[in-house]
């Protein structure tokens, strides 16, 4: 899915990494995806937009492997992959923040960002993993490479309780942790939604230095402010199906609510 407006520039859309095509799911007699199809390339922002019930959590969910499409093709860099579960997608590198961000507010950020798979110390070996003492200092050192990462200097400590941290504080950890998961898709779902201005901020920075460290990034939103701010490229999804994708410095808010309303396009600067 190449964009006309990339072409008529004069330069090419960058490769896929994650594409997906004809994924369709029904949940009883409802047709909730009906041959959906997008694409997004490393260090790139694709945004998802459409009314309630357009599919767009539908799709993350199965992205993310909590649903399973009833038909669909999946692929990675061109080669096809399979997604069946959370774990299938947590092994191809694909990661979700869901609107409430699953952080345990009685950790620390340090302990939160290698929940589930937290570094132990060596020399236990007779033990089971899971009985083998942590290692605190590891795990402080991997919880400030990945705040390192994106950046977020809002945070003052990896040792703080994440119960006391902002609204955006709390989204940047979630992200964060998700790069540091060996990803290379990561999944934002509503990353701003119900933050004051100064914690939106926060986040919107975090997401554009996530697009700096190559990952593909699909991010949903009502907030077409926020989207024309980060998003690269635009899909607009309507009734379950692809309305089209536009580049985002060739469209306008105005175009783009027509799309999720409507269904229609008013102008040349998309690909169905």
């Amino acid at each position: 899915m190449i964009s006309e407006a990339a072409d008529k520039a004069g330069r090419s859309a960058p490769p896929a990494h994650l594409s997906v095509g004809n994924i369709n799911k029904r949940f009883g007699g409802v047709q909730a995806l009906d041959g959906v199809a997008f694409e997004v390339a490393r260090g790139e922002v694709m945004a998802l937009v459409g009314d309630n019930g357009a599919g767009k959590s539908t799709l993350m969910k199965i992205l993310a492997g909590a649903y399973v499409a009833d038909e669909g093709d999946f692929s990675l860099d061109g080669n096809r992959i399979s997604i069946n579960s959370p774990q299938d997608a947590t092994a191809l590198g694909i990661q979700i923040v869901y609107q409430d961000l699953a952080l345990c507010e009685n950790l620390d950020v340090a302990a939160n960002l290698s929940l589930g798979a937290e570094p132990v110390k060596p020399g236990w070996r007779f033990l089971p993993r899971f009985l083998r003492p942590i290692d605190d200092l590891l795990m402080e050192k991997k919880a400030l490479q990945a705040i390192d990462q994106l950046e977020v200097r809002t945070l003052k400590s990896v040792r703080a309780k994440v119960g006391g941290l902002s609204g955006g504080q709390r989204q940047a950890i979630a992200i964060a942790r998700a790069v540091g998961a060996d990803s290379s898709v990561v999944l934002l779902d509503e990353p701003t939604a119900a933050l004051g201005v100064v914690q939106t901020r926060q986040v919107l920075d975090v997401v554009k230095r996530l697009r700096d460290t190559d990952h593909a990034v699909v991010y949903i939103s009502h907030n077409l402010r926020d989207i024309f701010e980060v998003a690269d490229r635009i899909t607009v999804l309507r009734h379950g199906a692809n309305v089209g994708t536009w580049q985002t410095s060739q469209t306008t808010p105005d175009e783009i609510v027509v799309a999720m309303t409507a269904g229609v396009t008013t102008g040349s600067n998309h690909a169905a």
